[in-house]
């Protein structure tokens, strides 16, 4: 069973930046598509960007502009990096699959607020 764990969360002011690294303990290699999920508190976990064939991105309105998702295959890596953080970024962010085939991780806590 691969085991996702996410880091690089933390607390930041509006305007700051942070790179969040989701590592894979086994080979993600063969799938296609990862994405970066986040979920607010008293909200349910949205999609806010995918990466296709490691190429390929798409994010959610609400982030696109600002944050940048890319994938490092050799490594099983998947990385976050978000900009212009505002304080309705605050959530706990994960990696998955899309769809969510993997066993969720525990997430990384980002907090943006003054």
């Amino acid at each position: 069973q691969v085991q996702l764990v996410e880091s690089g969360g933390g607390l930041v002011q509006p305007g700051g930046s942070l790179r969040l690294s989701c590592v894979a303990s086994g080979s993600i290699f063969s799938i296609d598509t990862m994405g970066w999920y986040r979920q607010a508190p008293g909200k349910q976990r949205e999609l806010v960007a995918r990466i296709i064939s490691g190429v390929l991105a798409n994010y959610a309105n609400a982030v696109r502009g600002r944050f940048q998702i890319s994938r490092d295959k050799a490594a099983n890596t998947v990385y976050l990096q978000m900009n212009s953080l505002k304080p309705e970024d605050t959530a706990v962010y994960y990696c998955n699959a899309i769809p969510a085939s993997l066993q969720w991780g525990q997430g990384t806590q980002v907090t943006v607020s003054s």
